[in-house]
């Protein structure tokens, strides 16, 4: 067994939550610039710290600790609560938590985190302030169906503002990745593939830093675009996708709408799905698979799309 220490950090607004193992210590720190100060000093010998996405409130000490050199694993609170169930861990608590994220880093080697460098974040930024606005835009169209009388102009009104500020987000996307020769050229390499449109390929240049840089399993995997076996004993369950990043295959699946629509290759491969009696839902994300092989060949080969491009 391995004896180096290994750290688990349950992350809230105010206050860092910290276990050690396999010495047992238990520790709390403020998340702030001084708090997250005192951790990366008191961390200094860790061989792996391991912390769950919490919304954004892990991103400060995350970055921190990932700069300072040590090896940072940001996981999904989901498979955190499976692993304490499964190890009959049920009672809950800050402390508790940070204790079993320790003994979820232990047990299994979760992916660490790679540093995005400053053009990274601040992209990634533009790209969560846009959804937030899409989400909103989304909203507020809903409501104009439903509202009668005066409120409906106010309502308008927004909807403009959004537009607006969405169109103004799209142009600093554009200048951000004209700004770094490689992503210029990582962002002409996307766009290649038709479907593919600006918003799509700067997901994937920021929230996908591996793609071109694993297989077509793993890319998958990590989208979470890999299907999962339901079966048991003689029972054949339906496969489904589970986990991965949300943000990037919601991405997909709107580039995927379009392919289908404009790329050749998409579009015979879902009508070919389609007339062998695939459902919609199921043949969409067979084409967003596909999508993602094809451009993580694309990346790993630096050549611009093409028919015949051999996605593997």
């Amino acid at each position: 067994m391995n004896n180096k220490p290994v750290v688990g950090v349950d992350v809230s607004k105010a206050m860092l939550d910290v276990a050690v193992l396999p010495s047992g210590e238990v520790l709390q720190f403020a998340n702030d610039a001084n708090g997250i100060e005192q951790l990366r000093g008191k961390l200094s010998t860790a061989d792996l710290v391991v912390m769950e996405a919490t919304g954004g409130y892990e991103t400060a000490v995350a970055t921190a600790l990932v700069g300072a050199g040590l090896r940072v694993a940001v996981v999904n609170p989901r498979q955190i609560r499976d692993f304490a169930k499964a190890t009959g861990r049920l009672a809950k608590n800050d402390r508790i938590d940070a204790q079993v994220i320790a003994a979820f880093g232990q047990a299994i080697e979760p992916e660490i985190v790679r540093l995005p460098d400053e053009d990274a974040r601040e992209l990634e930024a533009l790209l969560v302030r846009r959804r937030q606005l899409v989400a909103m835009r989304v909203q507020e169209v809903n409501r104009l169906g439903l509202m009668q009388g005066a409120m409906r102009k106010r309502i308008k009104a927004h909807i403009d503002w959004l537009e607006k500020e969405i169109g103004k987000l799209d142009v600093d996307l554009t200048a951000g990745l004209r700004n770094s020769p490689a992503w210029r050229a990582k962002d002409e390499l996307l766009r290649s593939f038709n479907g593919v449109g600006p918003i799509t390929s700067s997901t994937l240049i920021v929230a996908l830093p591996e793609l071109g840089e694993l297989d077509r399993r793993a890319i998958a995997a990590l989208v979470g675009l890999a299907p999962f076996n339901r079966d048991s004993g003689v029972m054949r369950g339906r496969r489904s996708i589970y986990g991965g990043r949300s943000q990037v295959r919601t991405l997909l699946y709107m580039a995927a709408t379009t392919a289908i629509r404009s790329n050749p290759v998409i579009r015979a491969f879902y009508e070919r799905l389609k007339s062998r009696g695939k459902p919609h839902k199921v043949a969409m994300v067979a084409c967003m698979r596909k999508m993602l092989t094809i451009l993580n060949a694309m990346v790993r080969q630096s050549t611009p799309w093409t028919p015949e491009i051999n996605p593997v």
